[in-house]
């Protein structure tokens, strides 16, 4: 670990600890936790206690997920036409223009 600068306050040490010790959260823990909020069994506050998490933290997973989840069902809508198809709609187009 580094060492913090020589005239750097204790405030400054503390605050370098913390961002270096910082939890990364993988995908599959943030939908975790994210659909046990969802589950409303527990308080969101209460869920984010014991995850060790800011509750704005989880509102920022849960905005993610669920936009995600929108794009993921539009696309799902707005298929795309396969090279089969196409050739066939132009062929089908030229044969309608004679």
């Amino acid at each position: 670990m580094k060492q913090p600068p020589p005239n750097g306050t204790a405030e400054q040490h503390v605050r370098e600890i913390r961002r270096q010790t910082r939890k990364k959260y993988s995908a599959e823990e943030k939908i975790r936790i994210v659909i046990s909020g969802l589950r409303g069994e527990h308080s969101i506050a209460e869920l984010c206690r014991r995850e060790g998490i800011a509750e704005s933290l989880y509102y920022v997973w849960s905005k993610e997920f669920m936009e995600a989840g929108k794009k993921r069902l539009a696309g799902d809508t707005e298929r795309q036409a396969s090279s089969g198809e196409v050739k066939d709609l132009r062929r089908e187009m030229g044969a309608l223009k004679e």
